[in-house]
């Protein structure tokens, strides 16, 4: 939405930690404000300078340190990107816990710092989990060695925790050990619509019992967010006809016999009980590619017009799309939504990680509107505080959201959050005006 235009005169690309630790003592010292930066792909404004405070960018430490290909564990600098360690790991069998659309530019210290979900938190859980350790700079200088290679480690507070999804708020990752998995030999994707939300629930259930232990991902996407897709790319659909919903289901597993007739019985299985109302499977990696990308881009393809509102919230699954469609009605009934460009919005779409109960609300508009924005928030955080959601699944607070934060956090929450960030960083020089 163009909302936040950083301004700075001074951006620090250190190339290693004790330069790190020398910029961040020198800053705090001299009362100097500075903003931690990775792939500047987040989506809540967390990397933009404010007023004026020093950048302080990543992307010079950008070596893998080590691979442990025994125990899979992986430690690299912050700043490598995550497309670019994920590679890395192919060529030894594994593969990062992580995937998302930004996986080209962003660092893997950002994706730490925000704690990003993506589409592979279904299959391998959050970071918090794979994460074994951290190194960070404290915003004095000091060095927070705790880059351990152990899944077990029970002596004390686990620190680390805090520097994950703290946003650079309390010090600046350096490096980071992380567990990577054995990369699955073989991958199935299979796409199919659906005509009700309560199919694409009976759906996910069906999928859990008969594909367990291989289901990697449920997508969900909405009928009118695919027709977005359409119009800016022009593609040809994976499937005959229209549907209000649609499912990208993926399984990885080490048999690929095994696993793709475990995919079509399920296929089977859901369409015979006319869960499911037309369906395809993937044959080959292109295809596997190409369905994919009616999944992925999504988002590039609704910034078509001008800009998006996106709401990232967490919502018990049952009540997942109603935001939608109350959202959805709520703008078409103030006269907001419309095809022509009298109308300032081309659409309200829903789609986001069925499996984690996370859906991504985004309003397609053409120009900024103030009547848009009014009628949004805080409609949206009022309802989703109404059923004991979350206001950020996966983007984090950053600049956006810091205001609504007690829609999602109990004053005592707040007040604990606020009594860390002034332990660690007293003098409040790490990324000021965000998260709290």
């Amino acid at each position: 939405m163009r909302k936040y235009k950083g301004h700075t005169k001074l951006v620090i690309k250190p190339g290693s930690t004790d330069e790190v630790s020398k910029v961040l003592k020198y800053c705090n010292d001299n009362m100097l404000a500075v903003v931690p930066q990775g792939g500047n792909s987040g989506l809540v404004g967390g990397s933009i300078p404010v007023y004026d405070e020093i950048v302080i960018n990543m992307s010079r430490m950008n070596n893998i340190r080590d691979f442990d290909e025994v125990s899979g564990t992986l430690v690299a600098d912050a700043g490598c990107i995550l497309e670019v360690v994920d590679h890395f790991l192919a060529e030894k069998n594994h593969i990062f816990p992580l995937d998302l659309g930004a996986k080209g530019s962003c660092h893997i210290g950002g994706n730490v710092a925000t704690n990003a979900g993506g589409l592979r938190l279904l299959r391998y859980g959050s970071l918090h989990g794979n994460i074994l350790g951290i190194e960070a700079v404290l915003p004095d200088g000091t060095v927070m060695d705790d880059l351990s290679k152990l899944r077990k480690n029970n002596t004390g507070y686990d620190i680390k925790q805090l520097f994950i999804g703290g946003e650079g708020t309390i010090g600046i990752i350096t490096g980071v050990s992380v567990l990577c998995p054995q990369r699955s030999k073989a991958a199935n994707v299979a796409f199919f619509g659906l005509e009700s939300f309560e199919k694409v629930q009976e759906a996910f259930r069906a999928a859990k019992s008969q594909l367990s232990e291989i289901l990697s991902a449920f997508e969900l996407m909405d009928g009118q967010s695919q027709d977005l897709v359409h119009a800016v790319t022009d593609k040809k659909r994976p499937l005959e006809g229209q549907h209000p919903f649609y499912c990208l289901i993926e399984t990885s597993g080490s048999n690929p016999d095994h696993d793709s007739e475990k995919l079509e019985k399920f296929l089977e299985h859901v369409m015979s009980e006319e869960i499911v109302s037309d369906g395809v499977l993937a044959q080959d990696e292109t295809q596997v590619q190409s369905l994919w990308s009616w999944r992925e881009g999504i988002p590039e393809c609704l910034g078509h017009w001008g800009g998006v509102y996106k709401y990232d919230l967490s919502i018990p699954l049952p009540e997942l799309y109603k935001l939608v469609e109350d959202t959805r009605e709520r703008l078409t009934s103030a006269g907001l939504v419309g095809d022509d460009e009298k109308y300032p919005i081309v659409g309200v779409v829903g789609y986001g990680h069925m499996g984690d109960s996370n859906l991504h609300l985004n309003v397609a508009t053409r120009r900024f509107d103030k009547e848009v924005e009014k009628k949004l928030e805080p409609f949206v955080y009022e309802w989703i505080a109404k059923r004991n959601g979350s206001i950020s699944a996966e983007h984090g607070l950053g600049l956006a959201k810091k205001a609504f934060i007690g829609y999602s956090r109990s004053e005592t929450m707040i007040r604990l959050m606020k009594q860390i960030k002034d332990l660690y960083d007293p003098n409040g020089i790490m990324n000021p005006y965000k998260y709290i």
